[in-house]
């Protein structure tokens, strides 16, 4: 595409989410990896909610969370998710749709030890999505894991990650006068050849 150039260079969509995380980590105040993701439940009725995305790997996007959550349910149900990062900081948005499958090996384990111990601990502790009866009540379950499970937890069985390997990604960047810039790779499936378009503001 003769116009393509600049912050949208390059052929792999990949490649220029991982340039353009990598400048919103210095730019972005907080958490400039946080993803707006959004599921669908068994009736169609649509969720949405904030989570860390914690690698870009060459073919796919991958988070964690708790297997027993509302989130991990949809997720598990359709097999189809979306997303949007989104920086102020550098006026532009990342917007990602495609095919879900779990992380639940060792990936999953190694990035569970490099969490803190309290949210190892809180990771035991919570019963993601469901009724919780008081505060206290949370702190009496992580005072009960962090007796049973002590300094060194593992995994729980029922949290893990997630990886979102896409067949679209678009690339919204701000313009002048609401002329934004706004390129669309999309495939057919995984591993199938990316195609490119420019799309109006």
């Amino acid at each position: 595409m003769s116009d393509r150039g600049g912050i949208f260079a390059g052929d792999d969509p990949i490649v220029i989410a991982r340039r353009w995380l990598a400048e919103a980590e210095t730019m972005e105040p907080n958490d400039p990896n946080a993803i707006a993701l959004a599921t669908v439940d068994s009736g169609g009725l649509p969720n949405v909610r904030m989570v860390l995305l914690k690698e870009i790997e060459d073919d796919a996007f991958v988070f964690y969370t708790n297997y027993e959550s509302a989130k991990a349910g949809e997720l598990d149900g359709a097999g189809k998710a979306a997303f949007v990062l989104h920086w102020k900081s550098l006026h532009r948005q990342v917007r990602v749709r495609g095919l879900v499958s779990r992380e639940d090996g060792p990936q999953a384990d190694r990035y569970y030890a490099s969490r803190s111990l309290k949210s190892r601990l809180g990771a035991w502790a919570s019963a993601q999505s469901r009724p919780l009866e008081s505060r206290a009540a949370l702190m009496a379950e992580v005072a009960r894991v962090t007796a049973a499970h002590g300094t060194a937890p593992n995994r729980p069985p029922h949290w893990g990650g997630y990886r979102i390997t896409p067949v679209e990604i678009e690339f919204w960047a701000d313009g002048a006068f609401r002329l934004h810039d706004r390129f669309r790779w999309t495939r057919a499936a995984a591993g199938e050849t990316w195609e490119v378009s420019r799309l109006n503001p």
